[in-house]
């Protein structure tokens, strides 16, 4: 009996004849290359090592892009951005053991964030492999054991067969709701050896679709359409998911205020009646969302940043869509749904029934009039001033990124990304040093549009080194420095707890000279003529320098 995929398999004539006549000349490497153009790869980050080199000389033989960084941790973080802005697998392309493992710390923020990184790293010769100790160059006891518990799966590759079918296995991991990275190692002498096995060609690596249970999403729109007051608290998920026009539609259906957290910025329209915006870091807020009687909660595992510090404690149902079944109830009890946002979202929006509630937005406006009193009573003018002349110089379609600054964390709270997927920062592992690189990722993805970086300046000084990839790919990325003289927050933490600070001053160069030496046009500008300065910036091509020599302070905390 002949299926019908019995005939779809089936090689044409023309497959089998390239199949038996393979170009001369590859190696392990070009395995690796195709594998991931098979899948649909454009571009790859990375920085090549001495067990590498058969992926790096294989590049010279594909189409694929290549944007190498100076610092294998800045490539993972430009790697993490692309794969935000553009939803699809990003190949980080590392060497072994120092070169991998400094990419760990931007391993670790692409999984907080579940960001789809491929990152693909050489090993020790297959006879150094398995825990004796050879004394080869880079040798580890077991490399993948350092990443095991950054990422969400590890693939070991023994020959050169195993290649394609490794990557492609991790592509649908790092794809598959929710998006993460995956780690696949290869080593030496499987890149090296030369291979007569056939081009690779198109590979199929479809993701799992996680879909919502019937039953489940049924009680949750019989709760949200029958509730006094619903709430809706939404996150990351629904970003990483493409889900904000389903959110939007559902919450307008039930009349259902919406905040975003830091990571689901832009998920909601800013500016709309039901937008509480993103000030989660408000006791106002807090006690809002604590007074509703259901809180959906989506794509989002209410952690630390997004409960006000684990002050929050819902007194109504809570109903938690989350496609990291270790977040489900992970901090609050309630119907967990475990699914892709964007699927449950349609679901409840084909299920749920009209709610009609013209109170929603009066309580959302005395809300954000309550917030807007205890800001302005805190003397921040200059704070809000250089944060709305970063938003009015920034074109709305570009994408923004964001150190772990003291201007980033109010722009957590207080900056309108006006788009969905356009801001984003390091706050799912809160590292240093992820603005700029990222920023360079996120360009590479989209030459046509200009990308903001702001750090500051203890956090520029990780990421230096890319002032030269920047200008070695002309990247069009305009670098926002806020330069108040050291690690300003931990200044604010340090004399808030101790009445001094200590370690957090520190001696820095003169980044407008710094920059210019690399070839890139730099200026110091002032709070008052921030905002011409930055969109001059932004609208020239190619990469630019902004020094912005500034002292800002925090809002006051609620949590305490």
């Amino acid at each position: 009996m002949t299926h019908d995929h019995d005939l779809e398999l089936r090689p044409t004539a023309r497959q089998v004849a390239a199949a038996l006549n393979p170009p001369a000349g590859r190696n392990g490497g070009d395995l690796v290359v195709e594998a991931l153009a098979g899948l649909g790869a454009t571009t790859v980050f990375g920085l090549p090592g001495q067990h590498a080199l058969g992926m790096f000389d294989a590049l010279r033989r594909s189409d694929l892009d290549y944007v190498g960084l100076r610092v294998e941790n800045n490539a993972g973080f430009a790697a993490d951005a692309h794969g935000r802005i553009t939803g699809e697998a990003t190949p980080l392309l590392l060497s072994t053991g120092p070169g991998a493992l400094t990419s760990l710390a931007a391993l670790q923020e692409a999984a907080a964030a579940s960001a789809p990184v491929l990152a693909i790293s050489s090993q020790v010769p297959s006879a150094g492999i398995g825990g004796g100790r050879h004394g080869y160059l880079h040798e580890l006891r077991d490399q993948k054991a350092s990443f095991r518990d950054v990422v969400k799966s590890v693939h070991t590759v023994r020959t050169a067969s195993q290649i394609p079918s490794a990557i492609a296995a991790a592509w649908e991991s790092a794809l598959t709701a929710p998006h993460g990275p995956v780690w696949v190692e290869i080593p030496q002498d499987v890149l090296l050896a030369e291979t007569t096995l056939p081009v690779v060609t198109a590979l199929d690596a479809t993701p799992h679709d996680l879909v919502p249970r019937p039953e489940l999403t049924a009680v949750a729109a019989h709760l949200l359409q029958n509730a006094e007051r619903p709430a809706i608290i939404a996150g990351g998920g629904v970003v990483r998911s493409d889900a904000s026009g389903k959110l939007l539609a559902l919450a307008e259906k039930l009349d259902a205020p919406v905040v975003t957290t830091f990571g689901g910025k832009g998920a909601f329209p800013w500016e709309h009646p039901l937008s509480m915006q993103s000030w989660l870091e408000d006791r106002h807020t807090t006690d809002f969302l604590e007074d509703a009687d259901v809180l959906l909660v989506v794509g989002s595992g209410l952690g630390e940043l997004s409960s006000n510090y684990h002050t929050f404690a819902p007194r109504g149902r809570v109903i938690q869509i989350e496609a990291d079944l270790g977040k489900l109830e992970s901090n609050h009890a309630g119907l967990g749904i475990h699914a892709d946002a964007r699927i449950a979202l349609t679901a409840l929006l084909e299920t749920v029934e009209d709610r009609r509630d013209p109170s929603a937005a009066e309580r959302v406006s005395a809300l954000l009039a309550k917030v807007r009193e205890r800001i302005d009573g805190q003397e921040l003018t200059l704070e809000q001033e250089v944060l709305a002349a970063v938003r009015e110089a920034l074109p709305d379609d570009s994408p923004s990124f964001w150190d772990m600054t003291i201007l980033a964390y109010w722009a957590w709270s207080a900056f309108d990304a006006r788009r969905p997927n356009t801001m984003h920062s390091a706050q799912g592992a809160g590292g240093l040093g992820y603005g700029f690189p990222a920023a360079l990722g996120a360009a590479a993805a989209d030459r046509t549009r200009p990308v903001l970086a702001v750090s500051g300046d203890g956090g520029a000084m990780y990421s230096i080194a890319e002032l030269a990839s920047a200008k070695q790919y002309e990247l069009p990325v305009t670098w926002l420095i806020v330069d108040d003289g050291g690690y300003g927050i931990l200044r604010e933490y340090m004399t808030d707890a101790f009445g001094e600070a200590t370690a957090t001053e520190l001696s820095r160069p003169d980044f407008v000279a710094l920059a210019e030496s690399f070839g890139v046009p730099a200026v110091r500008t002032t709070t008052e003529s921030l905002r011409e300065d930055l969109a001059k910036a932004l609208a020239q091509p190619g990469p630019s320098v902004v020094v912005l020599p500034a002292v800002l302070r925090m809002f006051a905390p609620t949590h305490l």
